[in-house]
């Protein structure tokens, strides 16, 4: 690791909370994919019964 001097605690808390925001954004990506695909699910089930 390389030596940052003073500015250690601050360059790892920003590396800290970007790797945070990243997972919180994956997790939210995955949440909304489930829900997308669920109502697809139901939608082309309607289809399938109305047509």
């Amino acid at each position: 690791m390389p030596d940052l001097g003073k500015y250690t605690d601050t360059v790892l808390a920003a590396y800290a909370v970007s790797l945070g925001l990243i997972v919180v954004l994956v997790i939210v990506s995955l949440m909304r994919s489930a829900k997308v695909k669920a109502q697809l699910q139901a939608l082309e089930e309607k289809v399938r019964l109305d047509g």
